[in-house]
């Protein structure tokens, strides 16, 4: 039907190209921005899913260097307990030493000066190591229990309580050597009771390798919890992916194919346009 104020196919060509128009706008947006999804509107499922994963997979960055750090740390003290067991071996063979026959009396009180500066050697390692600053054996971090955050969840925690062990073994060290517990005060554990101090030195190296044992299984079990979360975030990230980002060679067909319709209905529409001339020439 040819009428002067109701032109179809104009009407449907200004629709068409509105609706091309919108398509293309998205498709210029997607490829610009790299992503599939810019606004809820584009997919609002799909943004949700994205949204979770995304904040799972940043608590797991967290997490992840939370359990780098306290492995450092764990190792900082074992390190430290290394370094206790050799001064510690030391001191059991001075005091093998002073218990035989053959050590004079100026060779036992060499000895107990030596002795001595161990013990206070071991006491400086003890109280004094540190790690970012805090103290870490002797009334610090690795003498109480300690909660490790190893996810993004609250119940992704790890305890680890060394507290009854470090104790023994602060024990155990300070029955050794009477400079440990008084640095000022000279000791007499090898020029009075050498032969007992081998005994005493022999618990105290036992209370050493418990307590290293046990951080070592703590260090091992924290490499483990990264490696886990490492596989964990490496695919949650994928799966963030697979829904956000945009596949540039299918966009890229849609915008060209946007593009054409939109020369299309452009031109549908000039067309459509002069119809209503037409109608002036039945006129004439």
């Amino acid at each position: 039907m040819l009428s002067l104020h109701t032109n179809n196919a104009a009407l449907s060509a200004q629709n068409s190209i509105n609706r091309t128009q919108g398509s293309l706008s998205t498709s210029m947006t997607r490829l610009s921005t790299g992503y599939r999804i810019n606004s809820s509107m584009d997919d609002a499922a799909g943004l949700q899913i994205a949204t979770r994963l995304k904040a799972q997979t940043s608590g797991m960055a967290v997490a992840m260097r939370n359990t780098q750090n306290s492995t450092s740390m764990l190792q900082t003290a074992e390190g430290a307990l290394d370094e206790v067991s050799n001064m510690v071996v030391r001191m059991k063979d001075l005091a093998t030493q002073a218990s035989d026959a053959s050590s004079t009396t100026a060779d036992k009180t060499a000895m107990q000066a030596e002795y001595d500066a161990l013990g206070k050697e071991l006491s400086n390692v003890m109280t004094n190591t540190t790690f970012g600053g805090a103290k870490l054996l002797i009334g610090g971090t690795i003498a109480s229990s300690m909660t490790f955050q190893i996810g993004s969840s609250t119940s992704e925690k790890m305890t680890v309580n060394l507290a009854t062990d470090v104790t023994a073994l602060n024990t155990a060290i300070g029955a050794t050597s009477g400079t440990y517990t008084v640095p000022g005060t000279p000791g007499t554990e090898l020029t009075a009771t050498a032969n007992a101090t081998i005994d005493l030195l022999s618990t105290a190296l036992a209370s050493i390798g418990t307590v290293r044992s046990a951080l070592g299984a703590s260090a091992n079990r924290l490499e483990h919890v990264y490696n886990n979360l490492s596989n964990i975030s490496t695919n949650s990230k994928a799966a963030t992916g697979r829904i956000m980002d945009v596949d540039f060679a299918s966009e890229s067909s849609k915008m060209t194919t946007n593009q054409m319709l939109l020369q299309a209905g452009t031109a549908m529409l000039k067309q459509s346009n002069s119809m209503s001339s037409m109608v002036m020439s039945l006129l004439q």
